[in-house]
């Protein structure tokens, strides 16, 4: 018996098209998400079901290579004589030339279809872990108070610092994890010091097997967000590059101007780039990285790069990537300041 489409377990619709934008595929999710059979979406042209006329068709023609997505925000999907269905759409160009295409209905349009919350067994989980790590987070958070009086020596005072606030920062995201509330408001931040922490948490782990090069652009402004949720997601990135056997890793930032993100517009953006010369991705896992569950390591959680792209998109950014061995590069771009809507809405 053949091992089933890793995609037939999302609760995420997600279908593939080929290049001319015909569907090949989708798993049940997208086929409920609808309320029609995979077997009647087979072979539909994209626009076909575009409630909005070529809104689709104008995102496709700005598509860029690479496997960077494209965002539709508030997208309309309908199956002729059905109904309308709103969400979020991801559109991604493949290796092969052919295209993925992920629906993620927002909470705020009526009518969601709970095959696209999180499994509920996957959200157990996920409390449960937070549970069982609660306590030995106030385990260490002890431990390292106790250190703190009887180190001397300002670099291990530096360190023990470190290790209090990350504690501190973890314990926090436990804390939401079981006592999930609205996302908090986002304040001014400057991305220079969130990479300055996972710089420092980059050398604790890795020590001198691994040379850290800061590339930083000084010129950049500071911008609303949420400095805990990005400094977690560059750890990701970070770590990530760590334990693909780098020996190098470049943290670099720049400015965009006159970027589009999904198909939204923006005078400026902030790009952070982590780039590293370890293995690179693995071919097998290059159409999935970003889904949750999928680690190219045993022991690997598969939950980093999944986690990283949320926080990207709850910025309003997003996250892309180019890897060969010997040079990968993630790509995270968040805007800055008024943003203005190019499709029509």
């Amino acid at each position: 018996m053949s091992a089933p489409d890793p995609l037939d377990l999302l609760s995420t619709p997600i279908a593939r098209l080929d290049a001319d934008a015909r569907l090949l595929t989708c798993n049940p999710a997208f086929a409920s998400w609808l309320g029609v059979s995979a077997r009647r979406l087979g072979g539909m042209a994209l626009g076909e079901l575009d409630a909005e006329g070529d809104r689709l068709a104008d995102v496709l023609a700005r598509l860029p290579a690479g496997g960077e997505s494209l965002r539709v925000r508030r997208g309309r999907l309908q199956f002729p004589g059905g109904d309308e269905r709103f969400a979020d759409l991801w559109l991604a160009r493949e290796e092969d030339g052919g295209l993925r295409l992920e629906a993620h209905p927002a909470e705020e349009f009526p009518g969601e279809d709970p095959a696209t919350a999180l499994p509920a067994a996957l959200s157990a989980a996920l409390k449960g872990l937070a549970h069982e790590v609660r306590n030995p987070l106030a385990g260490l958070k002890g431990a390292a108070q106790l250190l703190a009086r009887r180190i001397d020596g300002d670099e291990a005072r530096e360190l023990v610092a470190l290790m209090e606030s990350e504690i501190d920062r973890l314990a926090t995201l436990v804390e939401r994890l079981l006592n999930p509330a609205p996302p908090r408001a986002f304040a001014a931040m400057n991305i220079h010091a969130a990479l300055e922490r996972v710089r420092k948490l980059a050398e604790a782990e890795a020590g001198w097997s691994v040379k850290l090069v800061r590339d930083f652009d000084p010129s950049l402004p500071e911008f609303a967000g949420d400095a805990d949720r990005l400094t977690q997601a560059l750890w990701n990135l970070v770590r990530n590059a760590l334990e693909s056997g780098a020996g190098t890793v470049q943290l670099r930032t720049r400015a965009e101007h006159h970027v589009l993100i999904g198909d939204v517009a923006h005078r400026l953006a902030v790009r952070v780039e982590i780039v590293d010369d370890g293995r690179g991705v693995p071919e097998e896992l290059a159409e999935r990285i970003f889904l949750p569950l999928v680690s190219g390591r045993p022991e690997g959680s598969g939950l980093g790069l999944s986690l990283a792209q949320q926080v990207a998109r709850e910025h309003g950014g997003s996250l892309g990537w180019r890897s060969r061995p010997g040079h990968t590069v993630f790509s995270l771009l968040i805007p800055v300041g008024e943003e203005r809507e190019t499709s029509g809405e």
